[in-house]
């Protein structure tokens, strides 16, 4: 199933990544609470 965040991580939806690594995706909020608010995704999900 697709969905927002792995919409992101395949590139699709543009964002701006903080950092990547096999097993996350870290990128700046779109809508933050606070300057530099950053929401780290998992690549994988468990089952």
């Amino acid at each position: 199933m697709e969905t927002l965040f792995s919409k992101i991580i395949a590139g699709e939806i543009p964002s701006y990544k903080v950092a990547e690594d096999s097993n996350c995706f870290a990128f700046l909020d779109i809508n933050p609470n606070t300057k530099g608010h950053v929401l780290c995704v998992p690549k994988v999900a468990r089952r």
